[in-house]
């Protein structure tokens, strides 16, 4: 068991001043197989006149904030308490159950990660990429892994390569880009062969263990993907950094892809025609 303590920091600076601010933010750590959250506070400078949280769709915290008062400068703070006791899955359990064997029909809420979604179109590319990994009695404990290992190794992590805006097709077109695009890939690739698939946000330890290197991704919210696999439930993969997901990595939010869990988006009323945007994210561990 491991307890975090997380500060996520996010600065916008505009060139003329903002009469009103109105956000929605996905920063606070939901509870989840294997994590409990503890507790957990959002702030906001200037003050939010605003401040409210609800479950989402998916079970998630989504926060709503309202900022009226004049600024150029806004700050949103999060800093949440959350133990772990997560481990990764043991896809050994699977046998040599192939991929492409029927599996009990899904849930409702579980069919609706087996479809595409704006950010996860299932596209011919995509379907190519996936048909190379999802070979015909492949078992799936080994092609899981085989996918996460391709994007790993095929595309290059390169920082500020794209965007919350970027596709798909641009991280095939370029061969690099971020967490973001590793993990709605992924995504893809998983849906495309028929298993429901969900992308997730959240956090990977600051400081890895000793001896360990340290993770791409761990600066900034991260992102991963996740299967739902037959008999064993979500199992949570990082391409990205080539592995599974254990009690290093905290839960934020789940959804079919970015667009449904962005840390913080929202809309300003404002003459400025310029801003900056500042990101900052430390993960402590607590206690071991």
């Amino acid at each position: 068991m491991t307890t975090y303590e997380v500060a996520h920091r996010t600065v916008y600076g505009y060139d003329h001043e903002v009469t009103s601010s109105y956000g929605r933010a996905y920063l606070l750590p939901r509870d989840a197989p294997g994590q409990t959250c503890h507790g957990g506070r959002i702030t906001a400078e200037p003050g939010a006149d605003v401040l409210a949280e609800r479950a989402d769709f998916y079970g998630n915290r989504a926060a709503y904030l309202e900022v009226r008062t004049p600024h150029r400068e806004l700050v949103v703070e999060c800093r949440s308490l959350i133990e772990v006791t997560r481990q990764p899955a043991d896809l050994a359990t699977l046998g040599t159950r192939a991929w492409d064997t029927p599996a009990p029909p899904a849930g409702w809420a579980d069919l609706d990660f087996a479809l595409p979604s704006p950010l996860v179109p299932l596209t011919a590319r995509v379907r190519r990429v996936a048909a190379g990994i999802f070979r015909p009695g492949r078992p799936l404990a080994e092609a899981v892994p085989a996918l996460v290992h391709h994007i790993h190794s095929t595309y290059r992590y390169t920082p500020g390569s794209t965007g919350v805006t970027s596709t798909i097709d641009d991280l095939l077109d370029r061969g690099e880009g971020v967490c973001q695009d590793f993990a709605h890939l992924a995504v893809a690739c998983l849906r495309a062969a028929g298993l429901p698939a969900r992308y997730v946000s959240g956090y990977l330890e600051t400081t890895p263990p000793p001896g360990q290197p340290k993770l791409q991704g761990v600066d900034a919210s991260h992102a991963w993907a996740s299967v739902l696999l037959p008999g064993l439930g979500w199992v949570d993969l990082d391409p990205t950094n080539d592995r599974l997901v254990d009690a290093t990595y905290i839960v934020t939010a789940w959804g079919r892809d970015y667009a449904d869990v962005p840390p913080l988006k929202g809309v300003i009323f404002s003459t400025s025609t310029s801003s900056t945007l500042t990101v900052a994210v430390d993960v402590r561990a607590l206690t071991r």
